[in-house]
């Protein structure tokens, strides 16, 4: 097998892991996360309604878990697939890590900068309650409730979706990789 569809199979099934492994463990401990981050507004003298009025929640719902596994399902069918020569793969491969790229790169960016996007999203608010929150005490206090090696993971998980797609795609182009999948 050539390095570049080693390399483009390794990738898809780092990030197929990525999509295995966090949604358990938020599912497994998010209620946890929610419960702390839930303490920490009410210790802000807010209350802990205030979290779910503004979409900020930390517990997984099932269809985001079904969705997470679908795509560690997805993943790994092509890396499989690419690792056997088969061409479907590859073709699949250019026309599914592109919306990988975008798709989940755009959600991943949201869990990486999430104290960024809800710090704005709470200045802009028109609720005058959100808008002095210590969201960084809020995050603070919900990763407390998350294994501490999950966000690392989650960090790693954006470049691997989305600098790492567009590796997988460009590896997949290679001569080295036509040659493999003739």
């Amino acid at each position: 097998m050539p390095l570049p569809v080693a390399v483009a199979v390794t990738l898809q099934l780092l990030l197929a892991a990525t999509f295995l492994i966090v949604p358990i463990a938020a599912w497994i401990t998010g209620g946890s996360a929610q419960r702390a981050a839930e303490a920490e507004i009410v210790r802000q003298g807010r209350p802990p309604a205030i979290l779910a009025q503004h979409g900020i929640r930390f517990k997984e719902q099932a269809w985001e878990f079904a969705l997470a596994l679908g795509i560690a399902g997805c993943l790994t069918a092509l890396a499989l697939l690419n690792l056997a020569a088969n061409g479907t793969g590859r073709i699949l491969s250019w026309i599914i890590e592109p919306v990988v790229l975008l798709g989940v790169g755009f959600v991943t960016a949201g869990q990486v900068f999430a104290t960024r996007y809800t710090e704005a999203a709470f200045r802009k608010s028109g609720d005058h309650t959100v808008r002095n929150i210590d969201v960084r005490a809020v995050i603070a206090a919900a990763n407390t409730g998350f294994p501490s090696w999950l966000r690392p993971l989650v960090l790693a998980r954006f470049p691997l979706a989305t600098l790492g797609s567009l590796l997988v795609i460009i590896l997949l182009a290679t001569p080295a990789a036509g040659a493999y999948f003739r």
